[in-house]
């Protein structure tokens, strides 16, 4: 048993793919596929099952799962040990976050990489949800991702900002007058969102669930930025970070919602278990002793 088919073997179990665990790996996919079957002859037992769509463990697959993380992660501590020791710190880093975010995330990742030149870092893009499963399966290290009151299951977060969720509108909108309205209100109104996956599509969902409606929609965008551009040009109730609507006064209104009172949290997150690689842990300390030494408002 060689410690690459272990990783191997991971990659795929966690990908559910071959090529994109090849991909991931950056090896062949045909390599991937022969070094899993030697393992496979070797404990005599099928580990993943290549009958469906896409590849599945079986239950011996599950079994063994667990060990050969543990045995990357024993291999990892080895490093780390020695890395501390000389203090040599190489790796690679994967960060993901959501396009609109308050944390001076250039500045991190460039004072990080002036103190370990060696450790290589990527910066990926993407929705909340896609960022909590990217954390869970190991492919990101760390994210900024926008989440509710609660801490999604298997990671730990720290707090980057937390504000009320708003509604905004242009000034000539009928429901302008009212700096206060009601989720009730918005009730069959066309609505201008995020797209479903990001934090704040998430908490309006699950408010107007909870409130026995679905949110009409009518455009969605990516950026907040065009949201509130399409809300000042009167075409529906944009919903925004509360600071973000605030700092375009001239062209929206602001609407507080309440009840029920909506505020999303953009934190900063990372695995709370499982392997992570000494580069990682160090940006993540970085992280978290930039966002505790920033002042409170």
């Amino acid at each position: 048993m060689e410690l690459h088919q272990l990783q191997y073997f991971v990659a795929v179990a966690e990908e559910r793919n071959f090529t994109r665990a090849a991909e991931r790996l950056h090896v062949a996919q045909p390599g991937v596929s022969a070094q899993v079957r030697r393992l496979e002859r070797e404990l005599g037992q099928e580990l993943l099952d290549r009958s469906g769509r896409s590849v599945r463990l079986t239950e011996v697959g599950e079994a063994v799962l667990p060990y050969a993380r543990a045995a990357l992660a024993a291999v990892d501590g080895v490093r780390y040990a020695v890395d501390e020791l000389t203090g040599l710190l190489r790796g690679r880093v994967a960060v993901g976050t959501v396009t609109s975010h308050s944390v001076e995330l250039p500045d991190l990742l460039a004072e990080f990489h002036d103190a370990h030149p060696a450790v290589e870092i990527t910066l990926s893009e993407a929705n909340s949800d896609q960022l909590i499963d990217g954390l869970r399966t190991g492919r990101l290290d760390a994210a900024i991702i926008s989440v509710g009151s609660g801490t999604p299951a298997g990671l730990e977060i720290e707090v980057v900002d937390d504000q009320p969720v708003v509604a905004a509108v242009a000034p000539a909108h009928e429901l302008a007058v009212h700096p206060v309205i009601s989720l009730d209100t918005l009730r069959g109104r066309p609505l201008i969102s995020l797209p479903r996956g990001t934090g704040l599509r998430t908490r309006l969902d699950e408010a107007c669930a909870a409130a026995g409606f679905a949110p009409d929609i009518a455009f969605e965008a990516s950026s907040p930025e065009v949201l509130a551009q399409l809300a000042a040009r009167g075409l529906g109730a944009a919903i925004l970070p509360g600071a973000f609507a605030a700092a375009r006064g001239e062209e929206l209104r602001t609407l507080t919602i309440d009840p029920p009172a909506l505020r999303g949290r953009l934190v900063f997150a990372w695995r709370a278990a499982g392997p992570t690689g000494p580069a990682a842990r160090a940006l993540i300390e970085r992280a978290r002793a930039m966002l505790r030494a920033r002042p409170r408002a």
